[in-house]
């Protein structure tokens, strides 16, 4: 067995189609199936169920399949180390950042990391939490920002910064500054469940909510903190925002974000690799490009302050 047969049962796997796996791996459709029917024969496993159509993946195939990815990813990470050793940075990085961080740090920081590394292709989405620490996990990703710590034995933590909340609210004469147990979540309006933000809230509030952003007759679930700012600011409810995300609320807006008093409620926000990354080159370049770009944006928090876990 080698690499290629590997490349091409990969292809086979997410086309499921021999003329479109051959076409992407810029080889003929007879010598695609031939070396995948030769690693099946020296496997004595049938990976592809070829009866079907379109082609399908074995049960037996699809533990073949999860550990060939897993051994291709251990290949292309000593391809990048031994780039990275020679001073060459270059082909490829999945990056995965939550909702609640991506829109208010990858505008400040995306292009100029990038036009530092013209050869290093960055593919950068959205995900959860969850689902960042699954793809991390399966070494389908380099590299996630989201709240920690997270507890994961298999990631490495690195800490980015630390993020205060703060307060929103439509009362007409809102207080300087807010206690914690001072908040009223009958009107508290916030993200649908399976965002860590979320948890956090309902964790210094204390609370569990019965029914979520409820309005009259009707339920809102926000699946953004855009989406979650429009519903808020259109029914005259409260909700609880990460600094970054309050600071680009409209001027008007900002005249209603309370400070909370001390101890003053905050999320660290950090950089997640598997505990087998090997590229700490571009890992640390990534790391230094945000701090220095977010640290000087947030205040500095005090001594007397309340870390919010990811739950």
């Amino acid at each position: 067995m080698n690499i290629q047969q590997f490349q091409y049962i990969i292809a086979l796997a997410e086309t499921k189609h021999f003329e479109r796996a051959a076409e992407s791996c810029h080889i003929t459709q007879s010598t695609l199936s031939t070396m995948i029917s030769r690693l099946e024969d020296e496997l004595g496993i049938q990976v592809f169920d070829r009866k079907k159509k379109p082609i399908e993946i074995s049960i037996e195939g699809e533990a073949i399949l999860e550990q060939i990815k897993k051994i291709k990813k251990e290949i292309d990470s000593l391809s990048a180390l031994t780039q990275e050793i020679k001073g060459e940075i270059k082909g490829t990085l999945n990056i995965a950042v939550i909702p609640t961080i991506a829109p208010y740090i990858l505008p400040l920081v995306l292009r100029s990391f990038s036009q530092k590394f013209p050869k290093l292709e960055l593919i950068v989405r959205e995900q959860t939490t969850e689902e960042i620490v699954r793809l991390i996990k399966s070494r389908q990703l380099d590299i996630g920002i989201l709240s920690t710590p997270l507890y994961e034995k298999e990631l490495v933590e690195h800490p980015l910064y630390n993020e205060p909340f703060v307060f929103f609210t439509q009362k007409t004469h809102p207080p300087k500054t807010i206690e914690t147990n001072q908040l009223e979540t009958n009107n508290l309006c916030l993200l649908e469940e399976g965002h860590c933000m979320r948890a956090q809230v309902l964790e210094l509030c204390n609370v569990q909510l019965k029914k979520k952003n409820k309005v009259g007759n009707f339920n809102y679930s926000a699946s953004s903190i855009d989406s979650l700012m429009k519903f808020v600011l259109a029914n005259k409810m409260d909700t609880l925002l990460p600094y970054l995300a309050a600071m680009e609320l409209p001027k008007e807006a900002q005249k209603n974000i309370v400070q909370f008093a001390e101890p003053m409620p905050y999320r660290s926000v950090g950089i997640v690799v598997h505990k087998h990354f090997v590229r700490k080159k571009i890992l640390s370049m990534l790391i230094k490009e945000i701090q220095e770009k977010i640290a000087p944006l947030i205040p500095q928090l005090g001594s007397n302050k309340k870390q919010l876990q990811p739950v």
